[in-house]
């Protein structure tokens, strides 16, 4: 089981036209002819999936009885929008015409038969609009384009209709490309190279639609049916089931390179330190692979394959070998050719996992004290079946946070913050261990099914790993695994939780169920089959109270830009409500207001009186009124006008950074593993703004942040505490404050 990250769409980054800007080929391409056929296999996991939604998810009562009439013509628009976020493409007759069509025996046609014959459809018409309009833009960035205009453009669409009419539509993509011309212009290109760059973005555009396959539409649109029960719930392809596992695992099998692609070709950008491709020495970026070979077998050509499918020829079995015939990027002559053997093993993707830092924090009387900071990016770790395969060493949040906390502790740390502030989720197993790590033993969330019974998940481990001073700092992307560790220990009164004015508001569990696990026909086909991710339960802190919509409230609140932002769970379409339930019994209470006021009027008086804070404040300022401004000129001068006036801004406020970073506390990393070298890169082109690497994220150490304001003021609050603690008014049930007793049974 479970909570799920915050909810993201492969395919979606690379069709929003809000995401074209990439670099792309020198000559366009046409589309091919499709022919989506809907396999056996893909039908078993369509009905399948229709029925897990139906009777496991959560909110299934509530689209039976609001949504299930409307369900197709729902879905169809949602599903619509998905392919054409910013309603550019399609038109409002496209959506009448399939609704129509299909929507009344949708649902039918889904559960009963597993029948693919909409959202194929309607995709291939979406492939025929983009096809038509980007030969329509290629003839405009023929002609002369005024940009003395005083038009306007729209920066969001996502809510607005789709084009009544052609003209309709003309006119939309006219001030369209007036804005991505003047995008390309206040780069730095002249007009002429402006238009040369906008037309590689559409070609690119082109090659990318022309990459997605059967796979890829189907995640897509159960993926937009799941979505109509809660925004949590998705279909995983096989492809994407496979990313799912070495996310949570934080390693997969392969050679340890980042791939790309350029001008039709495979290219290495990156290696990862202490993969095999790393050590073994014989592959360097900007290598180009033109063929794999996998256990003898006739090397198979690359050229022009889908990404995808050269990453999976690539990944394989722990101690099997792969050969690449690659064409070396030092080659003078470009007919040079070279085969390289590479034995596959684990790559660990170490810049996910925890890592630690000791700042030297001044105190009241001037004299510092070392502090410790654990950030942990997510809640990672192997299920229980999983720890079994392959004799694969364990890797999870709780056991490298606490080999964190012993570091910190050699050092002698005098209170330690636990950043939170972009961890999305991850197992909710990790967050009930890792809550443990700091408390005695109890209650940590409780979990309700959709039948209303309660579960309460416990720590049994009376061993606390940690005693001393502990923060927790959030902000608005803090969600679902984070926002029950938050919430738990603010429930105990163990940590002072600092941040935005609440965190992300998911409050519901998810479960991870393999097709081929649940149906005896997919068991039995070769296929490989995706998986349904199901909101299956609601979690609740030890007090009753969710953390769904509302997140958790931070005992002290910082100023934040994440609060102009539209980022929040409450903004998610079809979230589920907040509610309570009554409090279990647990050994714990929130902390006093005693000693929350005068760390509130502290924190307070710092705000109003510290440059970093006039210099956050200004910040917020600048980007709350770029937030207000919903349209954009197209006019060029008038552009160039808006730029001067925020590139001075931003050289102002670079300035004002370099200044306030001399005043960083001094500090010392800690990270988990062998110390290892910076990912090896291929040198970045000019015109490469390419996002389509593959086979691993970048593993590229993130480094501590220049004049990270609220951890500054995150560490002076503990340092606040440690004052206080002296004072045995503020102490509740004999302790220090954020401290715990350990009793002599335990």
């Amino acid at each position: 089981m479970m909570s799920s990250l915050l909810p993201f769409s492969r395919l979606c980054r690379t069709l929003a036209v809000g995401a074209l800007l990439l670099a792309g080929l020198s000559t366009s391409r046409a589309l091919p002819e499709r022919n989506f056929e809907t396999t056996r296999a893909r039908a078993a996991e369509v009905s399948t999936m229709v029925e897990l939604l139906e009777q496991f998810n959560f909110n299934h009562q509530a689209v039976d009885n609001q949504l299930k009439p409307d369900l197709g013509q729902n879905l169809i628009h949602d599903y619509m929008g998905e392919l054409d976020p910013q309603r550019l493409f399609f038109l409002a007759t496209d959506q009448e015409a399939f609704t129509q069509r299909y929507a009344p025996g949708l649902y039918y046609n889904l559960r009963t038969l597993g029948k693919l014959d909409a959202p194929f459809d309607i995709y291939v018409m979406f492939e025929k609009r983009v096809d038509q309009r980007v030969k329509w833009v290629f003839d405009e960035l023929k002609k002369e384009i005024d940009l003395t205009t005083h038009e306007i453009y729209p920066l969001d669409r996502s809510k607005s209709v789709w084009p009544a009419t052609t003209p309709e539509a003309d006119d939309l993509w006219r001030r369209r490309l007036k804005f991505e011309v003047i995008q390309e212009i206040l780069a730095k290109k002249t007009l002429d190279d402006a238009k040369q760059t906008v037309r590689k973005h559409y070609e690119r555009m082109l090659k990318n639609l022309a990459d997605i396959d059967t796979d890829d539409v189907t995640e897509m649109f159960l993926t937009s049916l799941a979505n109509l029960y809660d925004p949590h719930s998705s279909y995983f392809s096989p492809e994407s089931f496979e990313d799912f596992g070495i996310q949570m695992r934080l390693s997969l099998v392969g050679i340890g390179a980042l791939l790309g692609f350029e001008d039709n070709e495979c290219v290495v950008k990156e290696l990862i330190p202490g993969g095999p491709a790393d050590l073994g020495k014989q592959l360097h970026p900007n290598d180009k692979i033109i063929a794999v070979s996998i256990d003898g077998a006739e090397p198979v050509d690359v050229v022009g394959m889908k990404l995808r499918k050269v990453v999976d020829l690539i990944r394989g079995q722990k101690g099997t070998k792969v050969v690449l015939t690659v064409v070396p990027a030092a080659a003078a002559d470009g007919s040079v050719r070279k085969q390289i053997t590479i034995v596959r093993d684990v790559v660990k993707l170490n810049s996910a996992r925890a890592r630690a830092t000791v700042y030297q924090v001044p105190g009241a009387d001037g004299k510092t004290m070392p502090m410790g900071v654990i950030n942990l990016p997510s809640f990672y770790g192997l299920a229980d079946e999983d720890d079994k395969k392959g004799g694969e060493e364990r890797t999870s949040a709780t056991k490298d946070v606490g080999e964190l906390i012993n570091r910190l502790n050699a050092a002698g740390v005098k209170a330690i913050v636990l950043d939170l502030r972009a961890n999305g989720g991850g197992l909710l197993s990790e967050a009930i261990d890792l809550t443990g790590l700091f408390i005695n033993k109890g209650p940590v969330v409780q979990v309700k099914s959709v039948n209303g019974d309660v579960q309460v998940d416990n720590d049994d481990d009376t061993a606390i790993r940690y005693t001393g001073p502990l923060a927790v700092l959030v902000s608005r992307f803090s969600a679902s695994a984070s926002e029950i560790v938050a919430g738990a220990l603010q429930n105990y009164g163990r940590a002072i939780i600092i941040g935005d004015q609440s965190t992300h508001g998911k409050g519901t569990v998810q479960t991870i169920v393999e097709m081929k696990s649940i149906s005896r026909l997919l068991a039995k086909l070769p296929d490989k089959t995706g998986a349904a991710r199901l909101t299956i339960q609601k979690f609740y802190l030890p007090n009753g109270a969710s953390t769904q919509q509302k997140g958790v409230v931070p005992d002290i609140v910082l100023p934040s830009a994440d609060a102009y932002m539209q980022i929040g769970e409450s903004n998610l379409p079809n979230s589920l409500i907040w509610d309570e339930i009554p409090s279990t019994v647990f050994s714990g209470h929130p902390l006093d207001q005693k000693l929350l006021a005068p760390l509130r009027a502290s924190s307070q008086s710092r705000l109003d009186h510290l440059e970093e804070f006039a210099y956050l404040k200004k910040n917020i300022a600048w980007f709350k009124d770029k937030q207000d401004h919903k349209d954009i000129s197209l006019n060029l001068e008038e552009r160039r006008h808006e730029k001067e006036i925020d590139d001075a801004f931003k050289k102002a406020m670079r300035a004002e950074k370099d200044t306030l970073a001399k005043t960083d506390f001094p500090y010392t990393e800690f990270t988990l593993g062998p110390p290892l070298p910076k990912p090896v890169k291929a040198e970045k082109k000019a015109d490469d703004e390419s996002t389509d690497d593959d086979e691993v994220s970048p593993d590229e150490d993130p480094g501590v942040t220049k004049v990270d304001i609220p951890l500054r003021e995150s560490l002076r609050v503990l340092s606040d505490t440690l004052t206080l603690s002296e004072n045995p008014q503020f102490w509740a049930d004999g302790n220090a404050p954020l401290t715990v007793q350990i009793s002599k049974n335990g």
